[in-house]
């Protein structure tokens, strides 16, 4: 497969939030039969920070999509819907694509099940359903996913933003096939960023409830992506348990360009908190189209 490369940035343009958005789900489909277990040459650190998103996502797309589906019976605009319905599509489709990554790492020695079961616990049994609430309090429930969704998008449409625009990976030879998924991904975060603020704003226009799930999902998000790659250091069966991960690495690794800048994703949680803000303030769509039109394997599915 021939090698990816971020799409020059753009300006964000000013848009209003239902202008000309209509979500397509891409069936995107990766062959992982040469992915190598470090895909970032030589950056075994890094390579298993970055797959702390296939250990996340599966589970958690899954649930965005069951969330979203309980919310389509509250949705009073027509636009609003079909760009829900969309988001739907597209992030069930990111899920089953990660999902396709984890069982590629246990044929390689990495079983990464013990890790996605702790993730799946959170996701079905602390941030799942109540059985036994009264109607009024089951749609306060709902509510309140829909807004730790919009809190967690803020964060994967910060990460899609970064992936379009880091050439660090490109020189450190990174796999291609995998930087195409992120890249595609990524794409498509910044592609259908504004969903689920929208959904949350049209269900429940207060800011409190922006403010508290945010200081909820933020430090829960670090948490889990922290755990994470311990878990991945330590399964990995070609480090024996050599590498541990460390600060001072992390730092040398993002001055490298190979991971997001920690200080500017909590500026951009910072962000999300003006009581003025909207995703579409954050990132391209220009630049997120563009990628998605020369991604090869967007291209591939849309040939089919």
């Amino acid at each position: 497969m021939p090698r990816t490369t971020p799409v020059p940035a753009l300006a964000a343009p000013a848009v209003r939030v239902h202008d000309s958005l209509v979500l397509e789900p891409r069936d995107v489909r990766f062959d992982w039969a040469r992915l190598p277990l470090h895909w970032v040459p030589d950056e075994p650190m890094a390579t298993h920070i970055l797959n702390v998103l296939h250990l996340l996502l599966p589970e958690g797309e899954r649930w965005f999509v069951k969330v979203f589906k309980e919310a389509l019976p509250l949705i009073r605009d027509e636009q609003l819907r079909e760009e829900v319905l969309g988001f739907i599509g597209q992030e069930a489709i990111h899920a089953e694509a990660h999902q396709e990554v984890l069982d590629h790492l246990l044929g390689q020695g990495l079983d990464p099940r013990p890790y996605v079961r702790q993730v799946a616990w959170v996701f079905q049994r602390v941030l799942g359903d109540r059985p036994g609430l009264s109607p009024a309090r089951q749609r306060e429930a709902l509510i309140e996913r829909v807004a730790a969704i919009a809190a967690v998008e803020h964060f994967t449409a910060f990460l899609g933003n970064w992936i379009l625009n880091s050439p660090g990976l490109d020189r450190a030879k990174a796999d291609p096939t995998m930087l195409d998924l992120l890249r595609w991904h990524g794409a498509e975060e910044v592609e259908h960023r504004s969903v689920a603020f929208d959904l949350l704003v049209h269900l429940d226009p207060g800011y409190a409830r922006r403010v508290r799930t945010m200081a909820m999902a933020g430090p829960l998000l670090a948490h889990l992506w922290v755990r994470g790659v311990r878990f991945l250091l330590a399964a990995d069966p070609t480090l024996d348990g050599r590498l541990r991960p460390s600060w001072r690495e992390a730092y040398r690794i993002t001055k490298r360009g190979l991971l997001p800048d920690p200080v500017k994703s909590i500026r951009s949680g910072l962000r999300y908190l003006k009581p003025g803000y909207h995703p579409t303030q954050e990132g391209s769509s220009s630049q997120a189209l563009g990628y998605l039109a020369t991604s090869p394997a967007a291209r591939a599915a849309a040939g089919r």
